[in-house]
């Protein structure tokens, strides 16, 4: 589904969507099809769009009702976007590794990565844009200046930034191809029987809850996680886990469908925890890859927060 943007100082105008209505599409509501198809726009801002008389199909407005046919023609376009002025913002770093290429950050809990809805300050793109005084990379846009990959709000642990496009480039590159050392640690509810495991399930959004994301075999992209056991405890699991992609919620969702949810994800597991946490205990402790610059192999180790220490103690055994 090819989407081309021109940026003009911070609007982006979106270009005129053209989609084919395959043959397992066929029957669908429309607004649940392109609600699937159009990953990051939510149903009900699609629904405003038919609303408003913005989406037609074989050059007609539709409503969000609308039962689709297998070969229909839909076309739509979306209204152009204007992004608010991110600023820069004075907040405290804890920086693993910095050159003029690049920095490592060990991120703490309850931080947004990068600018959205509800979260305009305070983010880790504020803080980088203070700390890196215009010296991030602009390929993902004014929201997302030097952020090659994210972790969650509430997950802790090292995260590398780019400070110029050529940077950017080749980290890029290297999250593409698998080639990028991503471990984290984590506990897990109940007791894992296995010392090791894989889970290969591919990873989309939810098909009733759209805020969350599922194993999905029919709308999900490939998602491959490995674990194994770092120490068990009573009625919990001390695990580490290894990525070979990087979907959202990726650990999360994979641990949550062996029957396994992260300890204090209220998201993906039991609603109610018997420990004092802000959200699920995940930690990205271990970070390498290729030095863009030089080739070289660098590692970063970010040190397990506070909490996730006493939290071990804590635990019956």
């Amino acid at each position: 589904m090819p989407v081309s943007r021109e940026r003009e100082g911070k609007v982006m105008s979106i270009e005129e969507i053209t989609l084919c209505v395959p043959e397992n599409a066929s029957g669908m509501r429309i607004d649940k099809f392109l609600s699937e198809k159009m990953e990051g726009q939510s149903r009900s801002y699609l629904q405003k769009l038919m609303k408003e008389g913005r989406v037609f199909v074989q050059g007609k407005p539709v409503k969000a009702n609308y039962k689709i046919a297998a070969g229909e023609t839909v076309r739509f376009t979306l209204p152009e976007l204007s992004e608010p002025d991110i600023l820069p913002e004075e907040i405290p770093l804890d920086i693993l590794y910095e050159d003029s290429d690049l920095l490592v950050v060990n991120k703490p809990k309850g931080m947004v990565v990068h600018p959205a809805a509800g979260h305009y300050s305070g983010t880790l793109v504020n803080a980088l844009m203070y700390h890196c005084a215009g010296q991030l990379s602009g390929i993902n846009g004014v929201l997302r200046p030097g952020i090659v990959h994210r972790i969650d709000m509430d997950t802790t642990g090292s995260l590398v930034v780019c400070k110029n496009d050529f940077a950017h480039n080749s980290l890029a590159e290297q999250l593409k191809v698998h080639s990028i050392t991503r471990r984290y640690q984590a506990v897990v509810c109940g007791v894992l029987k296995e010392d090791e495991g894989s889970v290969d399930a591919p990873i989309g959004r939810h098909p009733v809850d759209r805020k969350k994301m599922a194993v999905n075999y029919k709308n999900g992209r490939e998602a491959v996680t490995h674990y194994r056991v770092l120490k068990r405890f009573r009625q919990y699991t001390y695990i580490e886990c290894s990525l070979e992609t990087g979907r959202t919620h990726q650990i999360r969702v994979h641990m949550a469908s062996l029957g396994h949810p992260l300890l204090g994800d209220a998201v993906y597991g039991p609603s109610r925890c018997p420990y004092k946490l802000q959200g699920q205990t995940l930690h990205a402790r271990i970070l390498g890859f290729s030095h863009p610059r030089t080739g070289a192999y660098m590692e970063f180790e970010a040190p397990l927060p506070e909490y996730f220490r006493e939290l071990l103690e804590k635990l019956p055994e």
